[in-house]
């Protein structure tokens, strides 16, 4: 066994604030946890720097023979995401040839879109990979951007005065009918045959913070001071330093973000990549295989 802390990447958005919460509270002893935003983590995760991250899910596709999926948690919407949005000055319907930014710190979004504009609208747009920030959503350059997370998060309920915002998980539903998983929880399979109570540990951990959450309540005798719920307490630790409201994060944390991997989260999935193939946006359809977890 390997008896190094295993490295794990985490995504610190909002949409993992549970799992945040979690490691700032004694859920980080025995790991050493790496923070970015998910192009740099998928890129780590591929290069070996990391063992297990959160990765977009279309990393996952791209290099599925070099990783295993953690089984029972991904980030993933059924419908509204609200973290993920096109600011454009045309209607979405109106986009043909146009000049589109995406993000830089996405994989997985940047597909989704191409998929659902030329799906859903007919358009193919001229994409640019940049940074771009809410205060200046739409480059001079430009006709629409993508942009995901809390920046995402904060146009949503802030869109500005003469542009139009589509949530691009309710876009995707509109398309297919289907849930949408962004993000994934995976590890190298080398780490995984070395250390499996590592993997293990991650995975108890993972899980258990988001089950926590959406329970309301911490296992075992613990629980949070001053009266309020575990939910309350977590969503509270993050309004000293986002710019939100308790009720728009309470809005935001469970009834538009989902963490279940269940079923039909993973035929929304395969939708999602099977439609990405078709564009060539992957080379291959990847066959999803999860962590043995012993019990």
């Amino acid at each position: 066994m390997n008896t190094s802390a295993p490295r794990v990447g985490h995504i610190n958005f909002l949409n993992t604030l549970p799992l945040s919460y979690s490691f700032a509270n004694g859920g980080d002893e025995g790991l050493e946890i790496i923070r970015g935003v998910p192009s740099v983590l998928n890129s780590d995760l591929i290069s070996g720097r990391l063992d297990v991250a959160e990765i977009s899910s279309i990393a996952y596709a791209r290099h599925a023979e070099e990783l295993l999926v953690l089984p029972k948690v991904c980030v993933a919407s059924d419908g509204p995401v609200q973290s993920i949005v096109l600011l454009s000055r045309k209607p979405i319907e109106a986009l043909g040839k146009d000049k589109v930014i995406l993000t830089a710190k996405s994989a997985t979004s940047h597909c989704l879109l191409k998929i659902i504009l030329r799906g859903a609208y007919g358009a193919i747009p001229n994409y640019y990979t940049r940074n771009i920030t809410p205060e200046e959503p739409i480059p001079a350059d430009a006709t629409a951007s993508l942009f995901i997370g809390d920046d995402a998060l904060w146009l949503y309920h802030h869109p500005p005065a003469g542009l139009y915002l589509y949530d691009i998980g309710q876009e995707w539903k509109n398309l297919t009918g289907q849930k949408m998983v962004f993000a994934l929880w995976a590890v190298r399979r080398e780490f995984a045959n070395k250390n499996p109570e590592g993997v293990k540990l991650i995975q108890e951990r993972v899980h258990g913070a988001f089950l926590s959450f959406i329970r309301n309540a911490l296992p075992g005798p613990a629980r949070p001071a001053g009266g309020l719920s575990y939910r309350e307490t977590i969503i509270r630790s993050a309004l000293e330093d986002k710019p939100f409201t308790y009720d728009q994060l309470a809005d935001y944390l469970g009834p538009a973000v989902r963490w279940d991997l269940t079923e039909d989260y993973l035929q929304g999935l395969s939708t999602f990549y099977t439609m990405a193939h078709e564009m060539n946006l992957i080379e291959h359809m990847p066959k999803i295989k999860f962590a043995k977890i012993d019990e």
